[in-house]
């Protein structure tokens, strides 16, 4: 079967191109959605130091910056998928998402990840640059409440978008652009209860009717973008209620990796969800969102 992990970083854990390409051929990924991680250096939370990319891969201004995509496309164009995000808060950022499309075939404006409210003016004008183009977004929350700093940081929380209600209202603003939710600022919402608040990645069986099943009812633009822990964590709290919520939404549940994670895969699999729906999952939900595949 096809399998497109549609969130990665090039460098990301120490994985070269050759190290990257590898690990895509040990875990059957035939393409990789390459994204940046353009958010300047002194909003990234401690931790991140340990697992971002070096200073000699990143730039002094950004920690994943577009070159490394590039670069990792030019040199294996067959296996990537270009992705990018400026930073909205700058007033070229709209110009350089038009260029980066136009210029390079960028298929994904990602990954969407800043301090700051991602239904603001600016935010908003770039999401609906990206929707007339026809680019999906992809969009990490953390919720302040829930990510509190470790010690030593500068920051007393690691926020990044807002929460779910921001993600509401972005949807209604741009009807026309696709966004796929990702972190545990979207997945802690699986549930329905007000864990989401304080708890980063919530334990236990889920209730029913939670945020992420309300607004897929509601917002025919969202999408579940299924990498890192987060999603994992949240999916495998309860296996029923996640084949019911796949199988009720089956196209718009996307197959992706982050942090090169090889469990997902084999809970996804062990769903016993029918052969259309394993498709839509690994691959065709993604392809679809960037007119590919056809």
């Amino acid at each position: 079967m096809i399998k497109i992990d549609a969130h990665n970083h090039p460098d990301f854990l120490g994985m070269g191109i050759q190290k990257f390409i590898a690990n895509m051929d040990e875990n059957g990924i035939d393409k990789t959605v390459l994204l940046t991680d353009e958010k300047p250096w002194e909003e990234i939370y401690m931790n991140e130091l340990g697992v971002n990319p070096s200073p000699l891969a990143a730039s002094e201004e950004h920690c994943i910056p577009f070159n490394r995509c590039l670069d990792f496309y030019e040199k294996a164009p067959e296996r990537f998928i270009l992705g990018y995000c400026p930073d909205p808060r700058r007033p070229q950022a709209v110009h350089k998402m038009k260029s980066a499309i136009h210029t390079y075939g960028v298929k994904v404006c990602g990954e969407v990840k800043f301090r700051t409210m991602y239904d603001n003016p600016d935010c908003i004008d770039l999401f609906r640059y990206c929707g007339e183009q026809g680019v999906p977004a992809i969009l990490h929350f953390d919720v302040a409440e829930a990510q509190i700093a470790p010690k030593g940081s500068y920051w007393r929380h690691y926020w990044y978008g807002g929460d779910i209600n921001t993600l509401e209202r972005l949807l209604e603003l741009c009807p026309e652009t696709n966004f796929l939710g990702h972190a545990p600022g979207f997945w802690a919402c699986i549930s329905n209860d007000d864990l989401w608040k304080t708890v980063d990645y919530p334990q236990g069986p889920v209730i029913p009717g939670g945020h992420i099943e309300r607004l897929l009812e509601k917002f025919p633009n969202l999408y579940c973008d299924c990498s890192a822990y987060s999603a994992l964590a949240a999916l495998s709290r309860d296996s029923e209620y996640t084949k019911k919520l796949i199988m009720t939404f089956p196209d718009r549940f996307v197959y992706a990796r982050d942090n090169f994670e090889i469990q997902l895969a084999p809970f996804i699999d062990s769903l016993g969800l029918s052969q259309d729906v394993l498709e839509m999952f690994y691959h065709k939900n993604i392809e679809r969102l960037i007119g590919e595949g056809k």
